[in-house]
């Protein structure tokens, strides 16, 4: 029984190593060597790269994953101040404050992203996605101007998009003065807090946050004064009544600081006393009337909109307001924010105007197997100073169609903690002995791979940084940019950084951009 098993196993085993050894002789390969006895060739220069960059026109900055506040000064490219604008919405509508109730504080808190550190001897916070520690004035005032949910434009049936230029027309909307600090920095220190329960003082210790007290009389009349108004009937009828509250953020010196948080992580605590009965029954002959405390939340979890004030440089404003689009550009500009994107074009011209790029029809005819594919970006180090002011991700996206490539999907890591996701796609900065930057390694196998084996249209690529590449959404572009950018991730848009690229026009032969590709041949 066993033998009549075994026996046509083993024979299929034995023909598919007769087969396999007389197939050899059919490989070959094209453009190298074989490379360590393998059947794998590399193919370094052969294709056509074509690369410039562009300056983004006003970007969508509502609906973002995460906000930012402060400014920022990088080293290539200037003072970037950011500044938001908020809704402010009723965590419970229609709400009731007992009887007499007496306001005791008002608290704006925004924590930082941080991680507690706990050890025997004492807790300490670990602060994440704070750039800078120079000071910078932050204001807080109520806004007047009315968002609205929807756009009219488009019959009320899709979102109302707010973009990255309209501090100008917010701030002519500004009421009344909230707060105000001259010397804002973020500090790492816990916040503690201090409660009386039952004539017993308790502390409780909360995470670091942007934490300020607001005038308990504006509040005291605009919401406690109004229990049972129309006005707190419902969010849409607040939204109407208590517009938001506008931070305006300013420089004070040569550089500054800047964080980025999640805005639902945000509130406006309101602390107050009440009785239980009216005031009439408040003597001693009544025992059943009690002295109450207790906090109301308000939340900014309605709209939201940052906008920025950019001071770029001159020079390179003009190399970025006619870039080469045939030959492309000697240097490449990313920066975050509403910032820089670089354009990549694959594979060169069309000249037969058939609608593929001549070498890509080419390659189509060689029918090769795509092992592996990368395009190597050399950091600019006679521009970019290096450290920590180098971002450490780019994000690569199809620009036609405003979605990521199918190696963003494909990556094994992308369960990895974000500052490492996607490191076989999109390859974190790899640096130097000295801490400097040298060069980007983004893999795309499968999308050369498809564009080769499955016809796949050779759409233009869009290079720029990411403050976490886990984050996958788009914002729009105010209006449509030649190669026909609509959209940029929304990671790039919440990432104040930027650094400066070798371009294909580099006379830098050993920098210039490299499209890579580790092939299979048959015959």
């Amino acid at each position: 029984m066993k033998t009549r098993i075994t026996l046509p196993f083993f024979s299929a085993v034995l023909f598919f190593i007769v087969a396999l050894s007389s197939c050899e002789e059919d490989f070959n390969t094209i453009g190298s060597d074989i490379i360590n006895d393998d059947i794998n060739t590399e193919f370094v220069d052969g294709n056509t790269v074509i690369t410039f960059s562009r300056k983004l026109l006003p970007v969508q900055t509502n609906n973002l994953p995460v906000y930012q506040l402060g400014v920022y000064n990088d080293p290539v490219y200037g003072k970037s101040t950011v500044s938001l604008l908020s809704q402010v919405i009723l965590s419970e509508s229609n709400p009731s404050f007992g009887f007499s109730a007496k306001l005791d504080s008002v608290f704006l808190y925004i924590p930082y992203f941080s991680e507690l550190i706990t050890t025997d001897v004492d807790s300490t916070y670990t602060l994440d996605s704070i750039y800078g520690d120079s000071p910078v004035k932050i204001s807080i005032y109520e806004s007047n101007y009315f968002l609205r949910d929807l756009d009219p434009d488009t019959n009320f049936e899709e979102i109302q998009k707010y973009y990255s230029n309209q501090g100008v027309i917010f701030e002519s909307f500004l009421g009344e003065l909230l707060y105000s600090d001259d010397e804002f920095t973020p500090s790492d220190e816990g916040i503690v807090l201090v409660s009386i329960v039952d004539t017993v003082e308790v502390k409780e210790t909360i995470a670091p946050g942007f934490r300020v007290s607001l005038p308990i009389e504006f509040f005291r009349e605009k919401i406690i004064n109004m229990e049972g108004s129309i006005e707190l009937l419902s969010n849409n009828n607040f939204k109407e009544y208590f517009r938001g509250i506008y931070f305006k953020v300013e420089s004070v010196g040569p550089d500054g600081s800047l964080f980025i948080f999640d805005i639902d992580n945000a509130n406006i605590a309101l602390s107050y006393q009440y009785d239980t009965l009216p005031l009439s029954y408040d003597d001693p002959d009544n025992p059943d009337n009690e002295h109450l405390e207790d906090s109301y939340l308000l939340t900014f979890e309605g709209i939201n909109v940052n906008v920025y004030d950019n001071e770029e440089p001159q020079d390179i404003l003009d190399n970025l307001l006619n870039p080469d689009l045939v030959n492309g550009e000697e240097t490449l500009y990313v920066r975050g924010g509403d910032g820089i994107v670089t354009v990549i074009q694959l594979f060169g011209d069309d000249i037969d105007e058939n609608g593929v790029a001549d070498e890509l029809e080419i390659l189509r005819d060689k029918s090769w197997l795509i092992n592996e594919a990368n395009l190597i970006f050399y950091v600019n180090q006679n521009i970019v100073t290096g450290g920590s002011a180098e971002p450490e991700r780019l994000i690569i996206y199809d620009i036609k169609n405003s979605t990521f490539l199918i190696d963003y999907d494909m990556d094994i890591t992308s369960g990895e903690e974000p500052v490492n996701a996607l490191n076989v796609h999109l390859g974190r900065l790899e640096r130097g002995s000295d801490n400097k930057g040298d060069y980007y390694k983004i893999r795309i196998t499968n999308h050369i791979s498809n564009l080769i084996n499955k016809d796949s249209t050779n759409v233009p690529l869009g290079l720029i940084v990411s403050q976490n590449v886990l984050q996958f959404g788009f914002q729009d572009i105010e209006n449509i940019q030649s190669p026909g950018i609509e959209k940029v991730p929304s990671s790039s848009v919440v990432s104040p950084q930027g650094t400066v690229l070798y371009g294909n026009a580099s006379v830098n032969e050993n920098k210039k951009i490299k499209l890579q590709i580790y092939y299979t041949e048959t015959n």
